[in-house]
């Protein structure tokens, strides 16, 4: 009898099929990654215009798809829009009458709700005398926003980002029912065959645990590179009496 909670057999048949449902994950977390962040810019802006006219519809999208669970979105998506005919038989039908459309739209849309709010929140987290100063140094506004704002917002907001990206990561894992194969209905299939509910669930978490810390190891290193500046800007401690003849007592500081 096997003492293990899980069958190495088993895990290592199951391989080639998990790996492949891999691979559907990993699409289905890039492609609405990408979409969700185009979205989620010009609903920023919006959402932060004085135009009540544009703010409003902003703020309504990013309430209703914040607060919306991922399911029912997936739900609405994929078996409330197909309700509507003219919508079957418009030109969209071919994203929306397959279940990978149905699912990048749902998580594209909950993606980029969540971004707006990071991106707000890191733009208003500029201090606002830079912005200030720039304009001072005759700076057009566009520039203003490329080369100081934006930077800036992009280092305040990474955290946030990461945590984002996981966090939906983990939320792809319910496109599983609406007939896609990814990670997550593999591992349920091979449970359904095998009637082993430790191996194919513990290999589904080991490959969800792997992805995820790939990711934060990548945030990590884009971290750094964003501020690598600091570093080289930090003081550099003097040399003592055993380095370089006493250099630092030879330094006079001045009030």
């Amino acid at each position: 009898m096997n003492a293990l909670p899980i069958d190495p057999a088993l895990a290592w048949e199951s391989l080639p099929a998990l790996f492949d449902g891999l691979g559907v994950t990993v699409f289905l977390t890039v492609l609405p990654l990408l979409i969700g962040l185009a979205l989620a810019f010009p609903i920023c802006f919006a959402r932060m215009s004085p135009r009540r006219a544009l703010a409003l519809p902003a703020e309504i999208f990013v309430v209703f798809f914040r607060g919306a669970p991922l399911l029912i979105l997936l739900y609405l998506v994929y078996y409330g829009l197909g309700q509507i005919e003219a919508l079957r038989n418009g030109p969209f039908w071919i994203v929306f009458g397959s279940p990978f459309g149905c699912a990048i739209v749902a998580l594209s849309l909950n993606h980029a709700a969540y971004m707006v709010e990071v991106l707000r929140g890191s733009l208003l987290a500029v201090p606002h005398g830079i912005v200030e100063a720039s304009e001072a140094l005759g700076i057009t506004r566009r520039n203003i926003f490329l080369w100081v704002r934006m930077p800036l917002a992009l280092r305040y907001g990474l955290k946030a980002y990461q945590n984002e990206v996981v966090s939906f990561v983990k939320g792809t894992a319910i496109v599983s029912v609406v007939t896609i194969t990814d990670l997550m209905a593999v591992a349920n299939s091979i449970f359904e065959q095998t009637y082993d509910p430790f191996t194919p669930i513990l290999c589904a978490a080991a490959f969800y645990w792997a992805f995820v810390n790939l990711i934060r190891v990548g945030f990590t290193f884009w971290g750094r590179w964003l501020g690598r500046h600091t570093a080289e800007d930090a003081p550099v401690a003097l040399p003592g009496r055993q380095g370089l003849g006493g250099l630092a007592g030879r330094v006079k500081v001045t009030p």
